[in-house]
């Protein structure tokens, strides 16, 4: 047997199955004799209704059925889909416009779902798309997020959905009014497609009156409540599963209108039905992520401490509230407005605008990565125009250890952290004394290098609970089921060495279940990095319960009395006796004796307090003049992300979330034209990043244990994003800064980069 000790870099157990094509993902799972579904979507951005025509597809050869709007509604289908709602700085709700499963009356963006084809076949349910009459009276398009523009809901007078606010306005005024100097600047946040491995997709079926469904997402239990309440079941009427899942990202955490509408196709037509997205169809339908522009102030003394901080930001939402959209440019964002500095006063203030596009929600980091690419760009721009060095300005700034635990102005409580001293181990680690001579060399050569810091901090967010239950087989292995649902990460490989490292339990014998409501009655999902930190602490209470109810079983036996009995991470062991079991032996003798209770264990824990990774990432890029080219050439990341499980994958995990940033800084970009038509709806318009365009990453880890949970952990799974994009930023921002350029916003493509390069030569002179 493999050893898995604690905290080793084990490889991932799952890779074998995925590797060998053995993986089950959702287009491998559906019945045989499932129908197909296609969805009719809009082809223009905004429109009202006029007729709709669906007869000839209705006739097509291989057509069960097409659903409409209006067949929604005769079934009793009516309501919207959910979307949280914030209260407005003058406490009033934020508007809430309906979202229907299928179109109303109007269109309201390209993508948007007007009808469900269901056939035999995906070519006999798209043939008979073309046979459907959509006809329509084209209304002006609004695209940028903004007050006017022609109406897209009544509900939103000048197409505002919220005006929101954090912090004490006041206070932040007067460190403003008494500042020695003051920094702005704006900052842009492109949108980005999540563009996942494997796109969306779902099958549903009913069973004597109970419903199932299956999907590609990253939460069982958000799904099977929306499910239930649209149509009208008993909880026990509902049954959700997730298989294996190619990529989330956060995108695949939310409702969508497929998925209740496979449901209602699979009740009329009376057979399992399924819809898989192809890629153009899933970067016209999946929620897109980022999309804002902020402007952010910073106040300071004549020591160059910061006194006041202060950002407005202009969010666009799309076209309808997405199930998380409005707060996640909010209360999301302001998790970690002050970022680790020490800033006495703050304040923050938010708009959000309907727009004539796809709805926007979480993307991994879900408004953290948006608020520290904001306040580490400012502090950069801070540090330039107050003639510091931005690596002293911030370190004049950081929150010192024996500040901790730390209240911030946004009402967060930091418990843990060292920020200078990870900072000085970035600067080793990244060779920063060894820049001036790279630079050097690059310029000889004709080139242009760049060197940008970021130092980043993240609140582990979603449901602090979670639970976890341990069952011996009668085949010898032992079933853990988790509330959280992987989708690529290695969980199958974490939550099975977590449970081994704490009871000895030989580690293949171990099969993590996960993805199925009906096995596992509550669960909070995947999603801001709360995985490894709530399941293991729920893994080890049941631990706990596991060893408290074999002892006295085993004390008769050993001869002692119960509390004598004690585990020792192996073995059970008692002074005097000469058993020694093991818990996989303790569970044989407890079946053998007939005590199946032993067998079965289960246990729910809640997290104290949230926990806060942090880290330090340095980029550095070469630009290429002559073409504007951006090359990332170095990039290291020192982490806090405290106790670790499993470092390779911790590691990992950071290089996932590090290139999905340098991807939008260097590369992505959502693209509309005039009328709303998305022009970038295939990989050869949107441009992820290639192995091509990414360096070797430098990883360390510089742990400083977490209070908030028994295992001192603090999460790691969106960190690389929330650092890459200000660290990619400000390295392109340092290389043109003596070129005569003082504004550079991503994304860095060769166009604009070479643009820039040539408007501050002329600046230049």
């Amino acid at each position: 047997m493999e050893k898995f000790g604690k905290g080793q870099p084990v490889t991932r157990r799952e890779d074998t199955r995925f590797l060998t094509g053995q993986g089950r993902y959702i287009g491998e799972t559906a019945p045989r004799e499932a129908l197909v579904a296609h969805v009719l979507r809009s082809p223009v951005a905004h429109a009202e209704i006029t007729a709709l025509d669906v007869a000839a597809a209705r006739a097509a050869p291989g057509v069960h059925l097409v659903l409409t709007a209006a067949d929604l509604a005769a079934a009793g289908i009516t309501r919207g889909m959910r979307g949280v709602r914030l209260k407005n700085r003058d406490g009033s709700e934020a508007a809430g416009p309906k979202r229907p499963l299928l179109a109303e009356d109007r269109l309201r963006y390209v993508g948007e779902p007007v009808a469900l084809i269901v056939a035999e076949t995906e070519m006999q349910a798209r043939d008979a798309a073309e046979l459907i009459e959509l006809e329509y009276d084209d209304l002006p398009v609004s695209l940028t997020p903004g007050p006017g523009g022609t109406p897209i809901h009544p509900e939103a007078p000048g197409n505002r959905a919220f005006d929101w606010a954090l912090g004490d306005e006041a206070a932040t005024g007067a460190a403003f009014a008494e500042a020695t100097r003051v920094v702005t600047l704006e900052v842009p946040d492109n949108r980005i497609i999540a563009a996942s491995m494997e796109p969306r997709g779902a099958w549903a079926e009913w069973q004597d009156g109970r419903l199932h469904v299956s999907l590609s997402g990253q939460n069982v239990w958000v799904q099977k409540d929306q499910l239930r309440e649209m149509f009208d079941l008993d909880p026990e009427g509902v049954r959700v599963t997730i298989p294996d899942v190619g990529g989330g990202f956060g995108m695949k955490a939310l409702a969508y209108p497929e998925y209740f509408l496979v449901a209602q196709a699979a009740r009329v037509s009376g057979r399992p039905v399924r819809w898989i997205s192809d890629r153009s169809e899933a970067m016209l339908s999946d929620n897109g992520g980022r999309d804002l522009v902020s402007t952010a102030e910073l106040a300071f003394d004549a020591e160059h401490r910061i006194t006041g901080y202060r950002v407005t930001s202009r969010v666009n939402l799309g076209a309808y509230n997405s199930q998380f959209g409005q707060a996640i440019q909010t209360n999301l964002f302001s998790r970690v407005l002050t970022g680790v500095y020490d800033i006495p006063h703050a304040h923050l203030a938010v708009q959000g605008f309907y727009t004539n596009t796809n709805p926007v929600d979480a993307y991994r980091g879900a408004g953290r990565p948006e608020a520290i690419y904001v306040l580490e760009r400012v502090m950069d721009r801070a540090a330039r125009e107050l003639g510091l060095d931005p690596w002293e300005l911030r370190r004049i700034n950081m929150i010192r250890p024996g500040q901790m635990p730390y209240a911030t102005p946004s009402g967060e409580n930091y418990d843990t952290g060292d920020f200078p001293g990870l900072l000085d181990a970035a600067a080793r680690r990244a060779d920063r004394d060894g820049f001036a001579a790279r630079r050097a060399s690059d310029e000889r050569r004709g080139l242009i290098r760049g060197l940008g810091l970021a130092y980043y901090i993240e609140s582990i967010l979603g449901d602090p609970s979670e639970g976890a239950r341990v069952v011996f087989e009668e085949d010898g292995t032992v079933t853990l089921y988790v509330g959280t649902q992987s989708n690529g990460q290695e969980h199958e490989t974490v939550f099975a060495q977590f449970l081994a490292d704490r009871t000895g339990l030989p580690v293949e014998r171990i099969r993590v279940v996960q993805g199925d409501s009906d096995r596992i009655a509550r669960g909070g999902g995947t999603g801001g990095s709360r995985s490894v930190t709530t399941q293991g602490t729920a893994t080890l209470a049941v631990v706990e319960r596991m060893v408290a109810a074999f002892a006295p079983f085993l004390a008769e036996d050993m001869g002692v009395a119960p509390e004598d009995v004690a585990f020792d991470g192996t073995s059970f062991r008692a002074p005097g006796s000469n058993l020694t079991p093991t818990l996989a032996e303790a569970a044989e003798m407890a079946r053998a004796a007939g005590r199946n209770e032993l067998l079965d264990h289960a246990a729910r824990a809640k997290l104290t307090g949230r926990s806060f990774p942090n880290g330090a990432h340095v980029a550095e890029v070469v630009i290429d003049p002559e073409t504007g080219a951006v090359r990332v050439d170095h990039y290291t990341a020192v982490d806090d992300f405290g106790n670790l499980i499993n470092p390779l994958l911790a590691e990992g995990q950071v290089h996932g979330g590090v290139v999905q940033g340098i991807g939008q800084a260097i590369r992505e970009h959502v693209v509309h034209d005039e009328d709303g038509q998305l022009l970038t709806a295939s990989f050869m318009d949107y441009a992820l990043p290639r192995a091509d365009d990414l360096p070797m990453f430098g990883f360390a880890s510089r742990p400083v244990p977490s209070t908030a949970n028994p295992l001192g952990m603090k999460g790691c799974g969106e960190a690389g994003t929330v650092g890459a994009l200000a660290a990619v930023a400000n390295a392109v921002q340092d290389a043109l800064w003596a070129h005569g350029t003082r504004q550079v916003d991503m994304p860095f493509t060769p166009q604009r980069t070479w643009e820039l390069i040539q408007d501050g030569m002329a600046r230049a002179g």
